[in-house]
């Protein structure tokens, strides 16, 4: 039996994995994708909120402004690309700015420091690219942008090394109460664990169903970017907000963290949960709200469109604790943004409640914070490509043009813990496949490699999930 069974392997379950790993503690990490981080955590804005946005008083305030300060330090020990680039909300008439006080108001009760509204000579001086309509912005300077999937494998690869097992390609199709705990039935068989953390994203409320008469639902919301090149990274320098409405919060511009552009996303509640679709209807309204931001906005650029799902619960706020009739079924439900914002204070706070259900934590002598050192080839000076190369040639083969990737690289992203296994994990991972040509010169020799490290064929290697094949057989 398990002392902690996690159920979910985004960003809140691994931030909570690696948080219980600090503790001596039996704990399994279990998701029913193929990889870590295969929900929301890898298809949404990638921005650390300041945390003006959310009501006072609403978990998701609460959380976020707790939140945002903690990433510099966890970014740090785990080698994850973070910048705290800052946010501009963008009043483009009188109602706007009267918007913005509120925003700021609400921002100064929550607790969110180093804000000001600016006028509109001082947002023109900070983005000369933005709109001439604009009459002012709310700065705040904490915002920030990160790489939300490599976070999410950089805490759950250092969770493992502090002891987690994480169990893949398992879901949980039942859950029983019982007398110490719960069974966990899964497509590989039964389970057992004394305290069960539901971190099941869009499909939280029916895992809650299953053991509680204290249900709730969780509506998926589908939103659409587009994404583009780096030539274009730099025509804004910070988060472009608009300001928000009856009908919304508008459309975000921002740079990446990686140096692109990404613009959305657009709300649209759907029946399917998975529907990861984009359409040329709901993408052209993305452009053509986002251009009232920033009206030059070279959409010639663009070298991928995607698609995001939300976990928005009915609630219309975080779903955080233990229902009353389940005790030591922790519910991490509907976390929705400013969900990424405020994970690390989630995490923080889950495991203050495990302490309590478990009478006590005791903390490990040996946990180690630090994941072993990742190797960015792009990012090192010529000297040090040269001796790095001199010590593993594999480092002097680019597989990926776009991005400057070597096989060196991609070979370490398949062997670290939690590495690897797909085109799309090594991409997430290491990057090829990332740059302009969107993996059309990369990714026969990304599955060459995947297939030799693994020793599988060729035709055995997937994109992403277990039956996103691509190839079938050969031809010759």
């Amino acid at each position: 039996m398990y002392d902690v069974i996690i159920i979910g392997a985004g960003i809140i379950g691994n931030f909570i994995a690696r948080e219980l790993s600090k503790y001596e503690l039996d704990i399994l990490l279990m998701d029913k994708e193929n990889d870590i981080s295969n929900g929301a955590t890898k298809a949404n804005t990638a921005i650390i909120h300041a945390g003006f946005d959310a009501p006072n008083g609403s978990k998701m305030a609460y959380f976020n402004v707790r939140g945002n300060p903690m990433f510099d330090q966890v970014c740090d020990e785990l080698g994850v690309p973070f910048k705290r680039i800052g946010s501009l909300v963008l009043a483009f008439d009188d109602t706007d700015l009267k918007t913005l006080k509120v925003l700021y108001n609400r921002g100064l009760k929550s607790g969110v420091p180093k804000m000001e509204i600016l006028n509109r000579d001082q947002v023109e001086k900070m983005e000369p690219n933005i709109s001439h309509n604009v009459q002012g912005a709310l700065y705040a300077k904490t915002a920030g942008i990160i790489g939300p999937w490599e976070l999410a494998i950089a805490l759950g690869e250092n969770a493992i090394e502090n002891g987690v097992e994480l169990s893949l390609n398992t879901e949980a199709l039942n859950i029983d109460k019982t007398s110490n705990g719960y069974n966990v039935f899964t497509n590989k068989g039964k389970t057992e664990g004394r305290i069960v953390i539901n971190c099941a994203g869009i499909y939280a409320d029916k895992l809650n169903n299953m053991v509680s008469h204290n249900k709730f639902r969780i509506i998926p919301k589908k939103g659409q970017y587009y994404l583009m090149d780096k030539t274009v990274g730099n025509i804004v320098n910070t988060v472009i907000f608009q300001c928000p409405t009856e009908k919304g919060k508008g459309i975000v511009v921002t740079p990446t963290v990686h140096g692109n552009l990404i613009i959305g996303p657009d709300s649209e509640i759907i029946e399917e949960k998975e529907d990861t679709k984009t359409d040329s209807h709901r993408l052209k309204f993305v452009a053509k709200v986002a251009s009232k931001s920033l009206p030059n906005i070279p959409f010639d650029k663009v070298i991928t469109t995607f698609a995001g799902i939300r976990a928005e619960p009915e609630t219309g706020d975080f779903i955080i604790g233990e229902p009353e009739d389940a005790p030591g079924f922790i519910n991490v439900a509907g976390i929705k943004s400013p969900g990424l914002s405020a994970s690390p204070a989630i995490a923080e706070y889950v495991v203050n409640m495990v302490g309590g259900i478990n009478n006590g934590l005791v903390k490990k002598d040996n946990y180690n914070p630090n994941r072993k050192k990742i190797i960015r080839f792009n990012q090192l000076s010529n000297e040090e490509k040269n001796e790095l190369i001199k010590i593993d040639p594999r480092y002097g083969k680019v597989i990926c043009r776009c991005e400057t990737i070597t096989e060196g690289e991609i070979i370490d992203a398949i062997h670290r813990k939690a590495g690897a296994t797909t085109v799309d994990g090594v991409k997430r991972r290491a990057r090829p496949g990332s740059g302009r040509c969107q993996g059309g010169f990369c990714m026969p020799r990304v599955m060459e490699i995947l297939a030799r490290e693994q020793g599988k064929d060729i035709e055995e290697i997937v994109k992403d999930s277990l039956d996103s094949y691509i190839l079938t057989g050969k031809t010759k």
